[in-house]
């Protein structure tokens, strides 16, 4: 039975701009210059430079400009029904689209020459065209040669790729044909490409080396003694091979020269150069920290004086047609945008800006000296705190941010670290343990390296009772192997 009933509830929602004002503050710097390339492209009304008479920062261009409030006053103009928000509500920016130069629009135009570079699988394609193949083998091994994945290896059974030729290439052959060819692939740049897996890709290696007596142990441990290689039984190897604890340290010396990734040696040569523009930066001058914002977070926009002009031509008008009034009501939407464009930019600024200066004077004695030790325990709620904004709010500034300090440029969110008891009862950084735990675990003795237990007891000491698990998992987080495996001779 269907009944009808009333029922009250209250509810918050986001406008349109403030979803648009928060995708701005959680860009970063070069994203945030396309965002406004973009934005200039869409609104003619919105400028750059400085205009004779309106500066970017005055309060006055905005709330005092009584030529602009004319306009939007007037009731001379028949616009009180544009609805802004259908206007302002179109904000999804594809992801392609926030990618930009390294420069503004007022910086000298620079640009960084590439060489012209060739992918890894053209180049092993290149290198087959120096092998006399008749051609039901070239197509055999151009198919292999498609077959090898970035890391160089062919991680596909061969009698896989031979059903996988017959049903797709039309191309019937036979297990020994296509391990012949894969023979000839091994013999390609670099070495160990087009391996099955780890042990081939070292084997390979190694036999392309010039013989010598630790290069030809070092393939018998590769090719006999492969799995007490990786488990590091040393003791073992040397009772098997009749050989010094010497002799050994510099057969596994050649096999540590060795890349576990022959395609991806190749693949970092060839790859584009990356930089990160700092959003911030931070000085010490006489003692005092300072904090900056990078310049181009802060454009200087200002409305067209052109369309504001076009606004009172209309007003001055005896006779306002249809066609004139469409105008009027474009130009309005136009310059109420790029108003409402700018007065977001000058919020996301402060925003970032107080966001940044809290972090920094939390953290104050670790940017004066830069000992990771010294960083306290900080979370995202201690900053929303000190400056009034919402939590989400930091969280977008901290995620996408990096600051430059004398100690090197880092993502803000670095910075944060949930907290632990010593045994004074004090909060500690959980990031003071793991700079504590990396310390000890670089300056212990290799050949004979710490167990977890034995960690725990070492910190312990130090004043951090850490139970062994969570020993672990900082080990973990820190991509730090167990024991056995940080064993070297």
């Amino acid at each position: 039975m269907l009944k009808q009933f009333l029922n009250l509830k209250l509810s918050q929602k986001l406008s349109p701009q403030q979803i648009q004002l928060m995708k701005l503050i959680q860009l970063p710097t070069q994203a945030f210059e396309q965002r406004l390339k973009e934005e200039m492209v869409e609104n003619p009304a919105l400028e750059t430079g400085r205009d004779e008479e309106q500066e970017l920062y005055e309060k006055d261009e905005f709330d005092n400009n009584e030529e602009y409030d004319d306009y939007e006053g007037s009731e001379n103009i028949e616009t009180d029904e544009i609805n802004i928000d259908e206007y302002l509500s179109n904000d999804e920016t594809p992801d392609y689209k926030l990618q930009a130069n390294n420069y503004s629009d007022d910086d000298e135009e620079r640009q960084m020459p590439f060489a012209a570079s060739t992918s890894f699988h053209q180049d092993l394609i290149n290198q087959l065209n120096t092998f006399i193949l008749t051609d039901q083998q070239r197509e055999i091994a151009e198919f292999l040669v498609g077959s090898i994945d970035d890391d160089g290896y062919l991680r596909r059974d061969v009698q896989d790729i031979v059903d996988d030729m017959a049903f797709t290439q039309g191309l019937y052959t036979d297990e020994k044909s296509v391990e012949k060819i894969l023979h000839i692939i091994h013999d390609l740049e670099p070495s160990g490409v087009g391996a099955r897996d780890l042990h081939e890709c070292l084997l390979l290696q190694l036999r392309h080396k010039t013989p010598t007596e630790y290069i030809d142990l070092a393939i018998n441990i590769i090719e006999n003694e492969f799995d007490a290689f990786t488990k590091k039984h040393y003791e073992k190897l040397m009772v098997t091979y009749e050989i010094s604890k010497d002799q050994l340290k510099k057969a596994i010396e050649e096999i540590e020269k060795l890349n576990p990734k022959p395609g991806g040696a190749f693949e970092v040569n060839s790859r584009s150069v990356e930089q990160i523009v700092p959003d911030f930066a931070i000085r010490i001058v006489e003692g005092e920290l300072e904090l900056t914002l990078n310049g181009r977070n802060a454009p200087t926009l200002h409305i067209s004086k052109d369309y504001q002009e076009m606004l009172q031509t209309y007003k001055d008008s005896k006779d306002k047609s249809h066609s004139q009034k469409d105008a009027v009501q474009f130009i309005k939407q136009k310059l109420d945008s790029a108003k409402w464009f700018i007065d977001a930019i000058r919020q996301r600024q402060e925003t970032l800006y107080v966001t940044m200066n809290a972090i920094m004077h939390f953290q104050q004695e670790y940017f004066l000296d830069g000992e990771e030790t010294k960083l306290k325990p900080m979370i995202l709620k201690d900053i929303a705190d000190m400056v009034g904004l919402d939590i989400s709010t930091v969280s977008r500034v901290a995620n996408s941010k990096y600051v430059e300090t004398p100690y090197g440029t880092k993502l803000i969110k670095e910075y944060f670290s949930e907290s632990m008891k010593n045994d004074q009862g004090e909060d500690v950084s959980t990031l003071e343990i793991k700079k504590i735990l990396k310390t000890i675990i670089e300056e212990e003795d290799k050949s004979k390296p710490l167990p977890d237990d034995r960690l725990t007891e070492i910190l312990k000491e130090k004043g951090y009772p850490i139970a062994r698990r969570t020993i672990a998992k900082y080990r973990d987080l820190l991509d730090i192997p167990v024991a056995r495996m940080r064993k070297k001779i």
